[in-house]
């Protein structure tokens, strides 16, 4: 069994039949379970749906991780919730952060993953060098503005919501600057080839943080894997597309 250092668990939800097949839903960066809203539900008519939010976002403590912070120790964190529950093997959806977790989960513990949808994601965020600089940022200002400007990073043109936004500014900016910590360190480029779970990627077509380019790199990457690039949709593609989303996630 996986176990964390002070045996916290990551704040989650869980929806849906108590036999049903387990679908772990995974957050991006600055929200929290409340991305899924509009998807879970529907998904909850046949699946046993946990959400789980990051350290520090949502209800999540900020302690579980710290400065330098991977996302294979996000991922252990997820393992280890998943065996407290009792879950062998899961299909798991995630978004950005959440859906980097996904990759690493399928990658390095095949065992575990049935199914994968990679939303609005990537096997490498840009560099590590953005990453350690809005780290600094965070601990230094908080997040405040990073927040305020949230929307347009987010979703299209004329669309948003507010209670995800609030979430991004409510998180706790130390676990959020170890979030991006990890993010700077993340690079599934040499790994992914090990994913076998069945797995679909989901792009947003005006997602300016994981572009389509993004998606096909996954894509191409991960044997047999299926590619769906979403009209007007931006990077929370499960709050601006949920019916869309819904459909291609784990069945």
């Amino acid at each position: 069994m996986t176990t964390h250092p002070t045996g916290e668990l990551p704040h989650h939800t869980i929806e849906g039949p108590d036999g049903a097949p387990p679908l772990l839903l995974g957050p991006s960066l600055g929200t929290s379970t409340a991305l899924w809203d509009a998807v879970a539900p529907d998904l909850a008519a046949s699946h046993r749906v946990v959400r789980w939010d990051l350290p520090g976002h949502g209800r999540s403590p900020a302690d579980l991780i710290g400065p330098g912070a991977t996302v294979a120790e996000l991922a252990g964190l997820v393992l280890a919730l998943a065996d407290t529950l009792g879950v062998d093997r899961f299909a798991y959806a995630g978004v950005s952060l959440g859906g980097a977790v996904g990759l690493h989960l399928a990658a390095h513990h095949p065992q575990r993953v049935t199914r994968l949808a990679a939303v609005c994601t990537s096997l490498h965020f840009g560099g590590a060098d953005p990453w350690r600089e809005r780290a600094a940022t965070v601990r230094r200002e908080g997040l405040a503005a990073l927040a305020a400007g949230a929307p347009r990073r987010w979703f299209t043109p004329g669309f948003t919501v507010p209670a995800l936004v609030a979430d991004h500014a409510a998180a706790d900016p130390g676990a959020y600057a170890a979030c991006c910590d990890a993010l700077a360190a993340y690079d599934l480029r040499d790994g992914a080839a090990s994913v076998t779970a069945p797995t679909l990627v989901l792009a947003g077509r005006e997602d300016p943080a994981t572009p389509p380019a993004h998606a096909r790199e996954i894509a191409d990457a991960v044997a047999g894997a299926s590619l769906v690039e979403l009209a007007d949709a931006s990077h929370l593609a499960p709050a601006e597309r949920p019916e869309a989303v819904g459909a291609g996630t784990p069945q």
